[in-house]
């Protein structure tokens, strides 16, 4: 197969040749699921920004991701809680106020369906709180409209009928160019798709799922349904909270920050011996636990790319390292050893926080 030369190559593709980072079709870029949208396959996860990460800091750290490559920025409204709900959409929306051209590099994502308020209808999936939602979260964000708007978590009180004539509707608005999904179950994308298809609307083109060494259970359903229906798959928490970061050697520093707090907590007591077996073996093969830990969840199969949370700019640059530096099959192997999936010695399915 040929690849014809585009034109106009999409924001910071140029650069990859001379940092030498994968610029080839498919390796830094990729289609979003069934659609023509091109995108990074590393989209910039914002949920930091606001309590963990500083204003100036987040815009800095926008500037930096966009300009290695990165032009995919997910968000959600009720991120930046620690300050007030919609703060880290008011964030990014002031940094693209900051630049007129910036909205049109930028592939940006938001959620809908966490609850934004004490009122009964100010959470969930109804009609009426997704308009209500995705106006305000425009309002937030300064722009016209939202590339993706993805549904935060399954609403089983809300119909699809319900669900999709709210995202027609915003469609056909101009406000809502694709819509996607965020913790769903392999049979809510079935259900969805089947509705959707009903409809002759084109339905969910993304999910984005929790999905790591430690928590493997998306291979059983989320990923073949996703596959089956040509709906793109971006993992949150590749690195399960920190916990797949160095966690041992950082605590043992004094150096852990996400890592010694939430679900890497409770997660670190149950798989000690096995982090610090993953450790060593990462000594052994020169790669940051990180690194090596994000090169993982980017080569297994059905996965489109990984939603990174990133602190700091060397947590950007880190992540496309990983991109560009698969591991090894034998390396494969030896971490499915240590990491077994479920039904092979690894863990049942459990529920555990959405992103």
């Amino acid at each position: 197969m040929t690849f014809a030369v585009e034109a106009k190559r999409p924001p910071g593709e140029a650069l990859l040749d001379g940092l030498g980072l994968p610029s080839e079709p498919g390796r830094f870029y990729t289609q979003l699921g069934r659609t023509g949208l091109r995108v990074s396959r590393l989209a910039l996860g914002t949920v930091n920004f606001g309590g963990r990460v500083e204003e100036l800091e987040s815009h800095r750290l926008m500037d930096h991701a966009l300009a290695r490559g990165i032009n995919f920025v997910d968000t959600a409204n009720m991120y930046g809680w620690r300050v007030h709900k919609g703060y880290t959409e008011e964030v990014i929306g002031r940094w693209l106020a900051a630049s007129p051209s910036r909205r049109d590099d930028v592939v940006l994502a938001t959620k809908v369906g966490n609850e934004m308020g004490p009122g009964p209808n100010e959470r969930g999936l109804s009609a009426r709180h997704i308009v209500a939602a995705c106006e305000a979260s425009l309002r937030r964000l300064g722009t016209d409209w939202i590339d993706l708007y993805q549904m935060h978590l399954a609403d089983h009180t809300s119909s699809w009928d319900e669900v999709w004539q709210a995202m027609e509707q915003l469609v056909g608005q101009g406000k809502v160019r694709y819509v996607g999904s965020s913790n769903f179950a392999g049979w809510n994308l079935a259900a969805a798709q089947e509705t959707a298809r009903q409809r002759h609307f084109l339905g969910v083109v993304s999910e984005q799922c929790g999905y790591n060494l430690v928590t493997r259970f998306p291979e059983l359903e989320v990923l073949p349904a996703a596959q089956a229906y040509g709906i793109a798959v971006y993992v949150w928490s590749p690195l399960h909270g920190g916990l797949l970061s160095g966690v041992l050697r950082k605590l043992a520093e004094g150096t852990a920050v996400k890592s010694a707090q939430g679900r890497a907590v409770p997660a670190l007591e149950e798989w000690r011996d096995t982090i610090a077996e993953y450790e060593r073996f990462c000594r052994e093969i020169g790669r940051e636990p990180a690194e090596a830990g994000l090169s993982w969840v980017l080569s297994r199969p059905g996965v489109t790319g990984v939603v990174i949370g990133p602190r700091t700019e060397e947590h950007v640059d880190g992540a496309i390292d990983a991109l560009g530096a698969p591991l090894s099959e034998a390396e494969t192997a030896r971490l499915d050893a240590l990491f077994p999936p479920a039904g092979r010695g690894g863990p049942a399915p459990q529920a555990w926080m959405s992103s």
